[in-house]
C-alpha cells in the first residue's frame, strides 16, 4: 500500500534523503559479502539491529560464519568488537568486569570487562549460568553495567549479537522468556546452498586466507541514521496491521483463527514495539520514507518466532511457533 507524499508529516525528510542516508549501509552489505557468502538475510538483520538499537539472537549450528559476520560488520563500522565464549563456569566478572585491589594506595580500582565494547558476539549464549545472563541482561536493557556499585553507561552503538546451537542441549541453560523478550529478532542460519558453498571451499580453502573490509561509515553516523529510521512515516492502517498480528498470537479465536491449546503465552507488547521499529529500518535501508506491508512481513517471522511459547499439545501435534506465527500472518487482513 504506497503512501502518498502528501500523507507524510511535513517535517519529515524527502524520499531522497532517506535514499542518501541509507547508502552507506547499503555499502556495508557489499563490503561483508567480499567475505561472507550468502547470509544475505543476516547481513541485512545485523544491520536493522544497528539501525533501530536491537540485539538478535542467531541459532544455528557451528561453521556458518556468524563469528565472520560480526567482525566484518565491526570493520565495516570502524568500531569495537568483542567476541565472548559463553561456558558453564564463566563468571559475572568475567563478562562486566570487577574491583581490582591496588596495594600500592590500598584502594579499589574498576577493570572494565570485554562488555565494554560497540559490538558483542555472545557465543553459545546458553551455556552460562543464571548470574551471567542476568549481568548480560542488564547491559542489554539498561545500556549500563553495575561493578562495585557504581554504574558506567556502555558507548553506542551497543549491539549485542548472541547464538545458540538448536543440536547441543546438554550443559545448557535455557533463556528465561524475560530474556528472549530483550532480543528484537530471533534469526534462524541456514545450511549455504551447493553454489554458495562451492564458492566458500574456493576463498577458504587455504592456510591463511585474507579479505579486508574497508570501513564506510562511523559510530557517530550510525546515531545520526537512527534519528532518520524515527522519522519514516507508518500509516496508521500499518500500524493497527502489526498491532493485529501480535493481539492475535494472544486471542487467536478472535480472528477465526483455530489454534485452541496450541499457544501457552503469546507475544508482549515489546513485540508491538520491536516490529513497528523493524518495518521502519528496514524501509530505511531501501531507501524509503514510509513502510509498507511487506516491511512488516519480511520481518514478523523474527520478531515472534521467539515471543510465541507453545504448549505440549503442540509440540505433540509437530506444530512449531514458526508454524503458528505463519498461519496468523496468512488469516490477519492486510491493509
Amino acid at each position: 500500500m504506497p503512501v502518498s507524499q502528501s500523507s507524510l508529516p511535513q517535517e519529515a525528510p524527502t524520499g531522497g534523503d532517506f535514499s542518501q542516508a541509507s547508502e552507506p549501509f547499503r555499502r556495508i552489505a557489499v563490503e561483508i559479502g567480499h567475505v561472507l557468502v550468502g547470509q544475505e538475510a543476516l547481513v541485512h538483520r545485523m544491520l536493522i539491529g544497528l539501525l533501530t538499537g536491537g540485539h538478535l539472537l542467531i541459532e544455528g549450528v557451528p561453521g556458518l560464519a556468524k563469528t565472520t559476520a560480526v567482525a566484518s560488520l565491526a570493520k565495516s563500522i570502524r568500531t569495537q568488537f568483542q567476541r565472548l565464549q559463553f561456558t558453564p563456569d564463566l563468571l559475572p566478572a568475567d563478562l562486566i568486569g570487577t574491583q581490582v585491589y591496588r596495594p600500592q594506595d590500598q584502594s579499589f580500582v574498576v577493570q572494565k570487562g570485554p562488555i565494554f565494547s560497540n559490538l558483542i558476539l555472545a557465543d553459545e549464549i546458553n551455556r552460562a549460568p543464571a548470574k551471567v545472563q542476568s549481568a548480560l541482561l542488564e547491559a542489554m536493557q539498561e545500556r549500563q553495567v553495575t561493578i562495585g556499585g557504581e554504574t558506567f553507561p556502555l558507548e553506542e552503538p551497543f549491539l549485542v549479537m548472541a547464538t545458540q546451537n538448536p543440536v547441543e542441549q546438554e550443559g545448557t541453560y535455557p533463556l528465561p522468556e524475560a530474556q528472549m523478550d530483550r532480543f528484537l529478532l530471533k534469526v534462524i542460519v541456514d545450511y549455504p546452498g551447493r553454489d554458495e558453498e562451492l564458492l566458500i571451499l574456493r576463498r577458504m580453502s587455504k592456510t591463511a586466507p585474507k579479505f579486508e573490509v574497508a570501513g564506510v561509515t562511523s559510530p557517530e553516523e550510525i546515531m545520526i541514521a537512527r534519528t532518520h529510521v524515527d522519522q519514516v512515516f507508518i500509516d496508521p492502517k500499518i500500524e493497527g496491521y502489526i498491532v493485529d498480528i501480535v493481539m492475535a498470537t494472544r486471542r487467536p479465536a478472535a480472528y477465526g483463527l483455530q489454534l485452541d491449546g496450541l499457544i501457552q503465552f503469546g507475544a508482549s507488547p515489546r513485540a508491538s514495539i520491536n516490529l513497528a521499529l523493524a518495518a521502519r529500518a528496514n524501509a530505511f535501508l531501501d531507501g524509503r520514507g514510509y513502510v509498507l506491508p511487506e516491511d512488516v512481513q519480511n520481518l514478523a517471522l523474527d520478531v515472534l518466532r521467539h515471543r510465541v511459547m507453545i504448549t505440549y499439545e503442540a509440540e505433540a501435534e509437530e506444530r512449531t511457533s514458526e508454524s503458528i506465527v505463519k498461519e496468523i500472518m496468512d488469516h490477519v487482513a492486510v491493509p
